[in-house]
């Protein structure tokens, strides 16, 4: 199955993602920037489009205007003014060194021209003047301007915090690593890039203007910032009504009820939402994601306007931690208090984006003696005492959020608490490889130490807790390619008491074992949770024409985009002829427009896999390989592109130049282990394949090797082994796997087909009675029993 792109594609709010250093210096081939292309800076709006001049609210709103102007979202960009800078450019100088070498910085000033001087490895000395500041606590980041209308993030960063806490210096986002031109996260490359990473979020009514031939921007906006108008909507009428407005004709009691209505010119009530439809007006920017290229769509449930991310490996922990930047929503998706109502503003100003409370008292306005009645699964109990938290009074540990948020640092200064709420669980440490707080902090303590502890402060309570089997459990278990996680998922989707976003996560994984899973994937098609239904849709991509016609078609019409996209590009490929002749029409303009969607948004290697994808389903074959190609020249280590090229030049009949696409990928610098692991499994079956066995018996010994806990590498290896005649290597390949996943039907099928090879009868009847023990009603397996006696 094809692989779409995981929703990677966020802004954030501050330009720099702490990604992890992985890019060999590789040029960009397709897409390195022509320099004789230019296209405009980014610039005001020519057309207005219904939005109202910036400024026009403060007439009005003058409180509110007073409290975002220092706000994270009044400071999310500016021009480089002194007002704005906070950086040292007196002359300042800084100096990072890496395996490429050592860059250079000296920042200086002319008059009120911001400059920066660098130097680096394989860049000449150069001055460049700052255009914008980006950000401003506890980190500020400062924009180039380059031709092709892009804007560049710098990767050395002014440190805004106190002197006493670190602060009031500059630093490097990648702390001993330096980087040529030609890499993608060198400060001129393609992750450093505003205009695709962060303009969406860190503007009002952004249009990025890409041209994916040309690979140039021309970008506007009508706010720099995020403005009132970036969660308000376009608000043109209501600055209309309310000049039309005059105290004679209404009296203040109903202007509140006025100014809330959307007959005043307001396209959002926000005043109006509670609760999780008001979590999906933030989340459009405060989310890890994938942008369905429609804008920001105010007012509109979050997946008409962007796919959130799963809870994957690299973003989050397999309980569901956060561990990539993932910007708050898919954390606090999973949290007993988004399932109850809470909303970000109950804990957040919106408007200054601060804590509404210090300290634990925002926790305690609900969590105390009498909880109020919006939220009746509350316990009434003193919370903030040391009877619950169990440690000091006023210590670290005594405040909620070091053991139910803990934090992780991104970008070198910037910590970001775990949004999800969760209950330490350092019993679980072992069966996930998760963290918890409890060892985060106590970094001398062993999680099973800590497990001791919270079963002694609460009894009954932590048994419970302890007794059912979380979540994370089975999406590790899922993680390994454990055959025996599919009926724990199957569980976990029927739960309705499991957040939609973990449900999903089951559902994507559940594509996985095939026909097992068809009638949970068939039911999840029809779920009331439209995240459900956008990640169940995906399964059924390859299934026969017939069967995906009258299980998706109609989806066709879902109220949610997110969901039509993922079934358009499961019906891509599907005869036009097989479609009753009233729907031919609507698919046709569906698949259109998601294509010139996905063509406006190319800009970053997750759309343009997406784009190869539906063209390659198609049948556009040579174009959806240069998509393919062009993503790799973004991103050589992104592995969906590479695993569906591979894919697709093996269904071409060209196996050789499969096998150089993964050998390619086998040969950079830095890849992480498990990706490394993926590509020698895919390139071992493939030397499989073409009858060259040693070749792919050491290929998955490699991955044996980098991803020990992937079964079904010790399952094709096993049956490799027992292919070249080594059949006590074959046995004890297969006891390496048992030993992850002692109930994996596969395994032990071949188990018992492998000792009874070997003359160990009563070793195969064990693995067959384990095996009967999973599979009671399969008739092949008795047959098997009186062969396996009779000998």
């Amino acid at each position: 199955m094809d692989a779409f792109a995981s929703p990677v594609s966020a802004p954030s709010f501050h330009l720099g993602r702490r990604l992890t250093r992985r890019l060999s210096i590789l040029t960009l081939l397709t897409l390195l920037l022509v320099d004789s292309v230019q296209a405009a800076s980014p610039r005001l709006a020519s057309e207005a489009e219904g939005y109202a001049p910036e400024g026009s609210c403060a007439g009005c709103h003058r409180e509110e205007a007073a409290a975002w102007q220092d706000s994270d979202h009044g400071w999310a960009m500016r021009p480089a003014t002194p007002d704005s800078v906070l950086g040292d450019f007196t002359d300042a100088r800084f100096i990072e060194s890496g395996e490429e070498g050592e860059v250079q910085a000296r920042f200086h000033r002319e008059e009120e021209r911001f400059l920066v001087t660098l130097e680096g490895p394989g860049e000449p000395e150069a001055t460049w003047e700052i255009a914008y500041t980006f950000g401003y606590f506890p980190l500020q980041q400062y924009l180039i301007e380059l031709p092709g209308g892009r804007l560049q993030g710098m990767t050395i960063a002014w440190d805004a915090r106190d002197e006493q806490d670190g602060g009031q210096r500059w630093f490097s986002l990648y702390p001993g690593q330096t980087f040529t031109p030609d890499d993608p996260l060198h400060w001129q490359g393609r992750y450093q890039n505003w205009n695709a990473m962060c303009a969406d979020c860190h503007s009002t009514n952004l249009q990025k203007g890409y041209d994916p031939v040309e690979d140039v921007f021309a970008t506007t906006w009508h706010e720099q910032s995020v403005g009132c108008q970036s969660c308000h909507g376009p608000s043109r009428a209501h600055l209309d009504w309310a000049e039309s407005w005059s105290p004679e004709e209404h009296d203040a009691s109903s202007l509140d009820a006025a100014a809330r209505a959307t007959d005043r010119g307001l396209g959002v009530d926000l005043d109006g939402m509670r609760g999780q439809e008001l979590v999906g007006q933030c989340a459009r920017c405060h989310s890890r994601r994938q942008p369905l290229g429609v804008g920001p769509a105010h007012g509109q449930p979050l997946l008409d306007s962007a796919l959130p991310s799963l809870l994957t490996e690299g973003l989050y922990h397999a309980d569901g931690q956060i561990q990539g930047e993932v910007y708050v929503y898919g954390s606090f998706a999973q949290s007993k208090m988004y399932q109850a109502g809470v909303s970000c503003t109950d804990c957040h100003d919106p408007h200054t984006n601060r804590l509404r409370l210090e300290g634990n008292a925002v926790c305690t306005q609900c969590h105390n003696a009498a909880p109020p009645a919006r939220f009746p699964g509350i316990t009434p109990s003193d919370y903030d005492s040391i009877d619950h938290h169990h440690h000091t009074p006023g210590s670290e540990g005594a405040q909620c959020v070091s053991c139910h948020m803990p934090e992780t640092t991104y970008m070198v200064v910037d910590p970001r608490r775990d949004h999800s709420f969760r209950v330490p669980r350092p019993d679980l440490a072992e069966a996930t490889g998760s963290p918890d707080a409890c060892t985060r902090c106590h970094d001398d303590m062993s999680p099973e130490r800590a497990a001791a502890s919270i079963q002694a402060w609460f009894g009954e309570l932590a048994r419970a807790e302890r007794g059912a089997t979380h979540y994370g459990e089975i999406l590790a278990a899922a993680r390994q390619g454990r055959s025996d996680a599919l009926r724990p998922l199957q569980r976990l989707v029927a739960n309705e008491a499991t957040p939609d976003i973990v449900r999903a996560t089951a559902i994507d994984a559940l594509a996985d074992f095939g026909v097992p899973a068809l009638p949970t994937l068939e039911a999840a098609l029809v779920d009331e949770a439209g995240l459900v239904r956008a990640a169940s849709v995906p399964a059924f991509a390859r299934a026969p024409d017939a069967a995906r016609l009258a299980l998706l078609l109609p989806l066709l019409d879902d109220p949610l985009l997110a969901v039509r996209d993922e079934v358009v590009k499961a019906l891509a490929g599907v005869s036009l002829m097989r479609l009753p002749e009233a729907r031919r029409d609507d698919l046709l303009s569906a698949r259109r427009d998601y294509e010139r969607r996905l063509r406006e948004n190319a800009d970053l290697p997750g759309n343009r896999l997406n784009l190869a994808v539906l063209l390659s389903r198609i049948g556009r074959a040579d174009e959806a390989i240069a998509h393919y190609r062009a993503a790799l020249a973004m991103d050589p280590y992104f592995l969906p592109a590479r695993g569906n090229l591979v894919t697709l030049l093996s269904q071409r009949g060209e196996a050789q130049e499969a096998q150089r696409v993964l050998e390619d990928g086998l040969a950079l610098e830095d890849m992480p282990p498990p990706d490394r692991a993926h590509l020698a499994y895919l390139l071992a079956l493939s030397l499989a394949e073409a009858q060259r066995f040693a070749e792919a018996l050491s290929w998955l010994d490699r991955a044996v090797e980098w991803r020990p806990e992937h079964v079904r590498s010790h399952y094709n290896r096993a049956l490799l082994l027992d292919r070249l005649g080594r059949k006590s290597q074959a046995l004890a390949a297969l006891e390496q796997g048992l030993v992850l996943a002692p109930e994996a039907p596969d395994l032990l099928y071949a188990a018992v087909y492998l000792n009874a090879a070997a003359g160990d009868i009563p070793r195969a009847l064990s693995h067959l009675e384990r095996l009967r023990g999973l599979q009671p009603d399969d008739p092949r397996l008795e047959r098997l029993e009186r062969q396996l006696k009779g000998r």
